[in-house]
């Protein structure tokens, strides 16, 4: 028991994803400096593309503070993933201008082409669908971003082709 928190032993932790040298030595680093935590956490989002639930244990430990405080930012914080996303990342656009110009449409044909609702990965693993606020290209709307491609004057129509891409 620690700080109220049930921890796994590091034998358990290191049975699961254990934590990367460099990735040790980058909570090292930042481990006194001011606004450490939110940094962290971004350094291992960086390296395991989500916060593992292992590593935010392995996080709490080395800097000896409750797991509470790091769920606490995980999940204020939109930027953080607590699971793990698909190899793709796909990004639909619900701004104004790409709502106006059909959005939720775009959405509800990914749902249907992929077999997943948006905010969740495909069971291949393959994709992962989200919505987001804005990608500042109104101009352009509706937009798709699949990982730093952007897809403009989108239609439900040019979808298939778009997702094909990825299968090659």
């Amino acid at each position: 028991m620690w700080r109220g928190f049930m921890v796994p032993s590091k034998e358990s932790v290191a049975e699961g994803l254990a934590l990367r040298d460099n990735l040790r030595k980058s909570i090292e680093e930042w481990r006194e400096r001011p606004g450490n935590l939110i940094m962290i956490l971004h350094r291992v989002q960086q390296e395991y593309r989500y916060v593992p639930r292992e590593i935010a244990f392995e996080v709490a430990r080395i800097l000896d503070i409750p797991l509470a405080k790091i769920y606490g930012i995980l999940t204020f914080y939109h930027f953080f993933k607590l699971k793990k996303p698909g190899e793709i990342n796909l990004h639909v656009c619900t701004g104004t201008a790409c709502y106006m110009k059909g959005a939720s449409e775009l959405v509800d044909e990914l749902e249907s082409l992929l077999d997943v609702n948006a905010g969740g990965t495909t069971s291949d693993g393959r994709f992962s669908l989200e919505t987001v606020r804005c990608v500042g290209c109104c101009g352009l709307a509706p937009v798709l971003m699949a990982e730093d491609e952007v897809y403009g004057k989108l239609s439900t129509e040019k979808l298939p082709s778009v997702i094909s891409h990825y299968y090659r």
